[in-house]
């Protein structure tokens, strides 16, 4: 079996999740660490800004795994800077990671910090290529015996940087293992969270088997299942955000859901009744995508049914007859009636903001629940030739032209490259091949 998965087509007061399962059961046995504490979540964020090649006092971005704006994003005429600049700068650092002998922990945590940031600036893979076995090694140290949670997150942050950059078809087998132990052992939720996150990365540009992709998903799902507590973070919100978007991320690379599809979704119809709404919308959009994935375009021999979905038009084509080719959720009626709930939700304990979230979200859900074939930000107004305006989902990105968003696999694939990539997604689109190839968008010209 081919491990080169990426050639394929590539509550908030209280900040905690409580679902059905967690209130019926008062704690979760662990399998793993046992009596160590770490710190509230509260501590654990780092505040974001923008980080630059010269400044290395705080880490921002470099410790930060979320969807910046794209109004944030560095587009590449902006990174103007000429080559011998950067590179030679780039260099040092790398040597500096990797003689780990003459390091402090604070020399290692700022020689992290400008690596992460001229990995997310500038595409470097000619750089790292010829450091990588060198490199890999020791990042894994800061993993494994990190003296700081800021140099664990840190070294995490690297390692998932360094293989989007430069993918393998061999280091799964090399950072599964220490990264899966920072998951369940590492002292600090951060550095948890992380682990999460760059598992994922791994997973996917990593080299690993379909099932070794099936076995993380499965982990995955038994973090969000238990509100955290099979990682010792019982209802942790950003753990089980985080291992839901790290599910949906690699649920893209599958093409068949069928098997796996039912059980996936008892546990995201449990977290739509979280009392955080970041983890909400993450359950909702793997939702989507499992509605997505159960229609696939009509071959030849496919006689036409009564489910059987039209070619939809997204404002310039008409699509193909798509066939619907299982059940993803045998009581539909029941989940439409709390997608729609959710994306009417009034309560008062909701911010402005959250309220907004969760709407523009679940409608988005709803109604895809509803019409498979329908993506993200579809819009069923006509244009002026009487055709529906489709997907309404558009990224800004180089020469004035935008990426077309229009079905949920390409939203997931674009949120789990800005986690890692954060400004510098517009960057490593224009000249990563690897990221462009992971999402091959039709783009709209100005």
């Amino acid at each position: 079996m081919t491990r080169d998965l990426r050639k394929q087509a590539l509550g908030l007061e209280s900040g905690k999740t409580v679902s059905r399962k967690a209130r019926s059961k008062q704690g979760t046995p662990s399998t793993s660490r046992g009596n160590s504490m770490g710190p509230s979540r509260g501590g654990s964020r780092v505040p974001s800004r923008n980080a630059s090649d010269d400044d290395e006092d705080e880490s921002g971005d470099a410790m930060q795994w979320g969807t910046n704006s794209t109004d944030d994003m560095i587009a590449p005429e902006d990174v103007d800077e000429a080559p011998e600049a950067w590179i030679s700068g780039f260099n040092e650092r790398i040597d500096e990671i990797c003689d780990r002998k003459r390091s402090s922990v604070q020399g290692r945590e700022e020689s992290l910090i400008a690596f992460i940031s001229y990995l997310t600036r500038h595409f470097a893979q000619q750089e790292v290529k010829v450091k990588v076995n060198e490199l890999l090694p020791a990042l894994l140290k800061s993993v494994k015996a990190g003296q700081t949670e800021r140099e664990t997150v840190l070294a995490l942050k690297a390692i998932a940087l360094l293989l989007i950059t430069d993918p393998s078809d061999t280091v799964y087998d090399m950072v599964a293992g220490p990264i899966k132990n920072t998951i369940t052992d590492a002292q600090h939720p951060a550095a948890k969270i992380a682990a999460i996150h760059a598992l994922g990365v791994a997973t996917f540009y990593g080299g690993a088997t379909i099932e070794e992709t099936e076995d993380v998903m499965d982990f995955y799902l038994d973090v969000a299942t238990s509100d955290g507590a099979v990682v010792e973070e019982p209802d942790n919100a950003e753990i089980v955000t985080a291992a839901l978007e790290e599910w949906g991320f690699l649920a893209t690379q599958l093409d068949d859901m069928e098997e796996s599809a039912e059980v996936a979704m008892e546990t995201f119809v449990d977290q739509l009744e979280s009392s955080d709404v970041d983890v909400q919308i993450a359950a909702g959009e793997n939702i989507a995508l499992l509605f997505e994935k159960s229609h696939t375009e009509a071959e030849s021999d496919d006689e036409p049914e009564a489910e059987d979905e039209a070619g939809e038009v997204d404002g310039h084509h008409a699509g193909p007859r798509m066939i619907k080719r299982y059940t993803v959720y045998r009581q539909q009626h029941l989940l439409q009636q709390t997608l729609e709930e959710l994306a009417k939700a009034s309560s008062k304990r909701l911010s402005k903001k959250d309220r907004k979230q969760l709407h523009l979200a679940f409608n988005d859900i709803l109604n895809t629940v509803e019409k498979p074939t329908r993506g993200p930000r579809y819009s069923t107004a006509l244009d002026e030739e009487g055709r529906e305006m489709g997907s309404r989902m558009k990224v800004a990105i180089h020469g004035g032209a935008r990426m077309i968003i229009d079905a949920w696999w390409k939203l997931h694939r674009l949120n789990g490259l800005k986690r890692v990539l954060q400004g510098g997604f517009l960057v490593h689109y224009e000249f990563n091949q690897v990221v462009f190839d992971s999402l091959p968008v039709m783009v709209e010209e100005d």
